[in-house]
């Protein structure tokens, strides 16, 4: 393996668990801590994001980079597609929206659950779908 491939295949995949490690195991599980309210559990939410996300660009600018100078399979170019672009989306369009209601719920105000909530987490699941195809799809080329 070259190391163009090596390095998209482990980005791919330390992004896979950097996303299944926060979005489906801390940001549940801290709400269950004892003494964690919801403003407290929405303030650490959002540092957290805020570090996910950004560290997921440069995961995704490293991998864009490696599938341009290596040559990756039709099949693994549109997998890890699918995930750029879901976390295009998601910072672009839904994590707007999550901030407007958290800054009002820290703020003190009553604010409904939000749909963008579940959008965020469907769209988690589609890029974990992603990653893990594109992986795959790695390693076996």
């Amino acid at each position: 393996m070259t190391p163009a491939p090596a390095v998209a295949t482990a980005v791919t995949f330390v992004w896979l668990g950097m996303v299944l490690a926060i979005s489906f195991l801390e940001a549940p599980l801290k709400f269950r801590a004892p003494g964690v309210t919801l403003p407290i559990g929405l303030g650490i939410g959002r540092l957290v994001f805020r570090a996910l996300n950004t560290v997921e660009v440069v995961l995704a600018a490293v991998l864009v980079v490696a599938f341009v100078a290596g040559q990756p399979s039709r099949g693994a170019v549109t997998a890890a597609t699918v995930a750029v672009v879901v976390l295009i989306v998601q910072l672009a369009l839904v994590r707007p929206r999550l901030t407007r209601r958290s800054d009002r719920v820290l703020a003190g105000h009553d604010a409904p659950r939000s749909r963008s909530h579940h959008a965020y987490i469907a769209l988690e699941m589609i890029k974990v779908i992603a990653l893990i195809s594109a992986g795959i799809l790695l390693l076996t080329a």
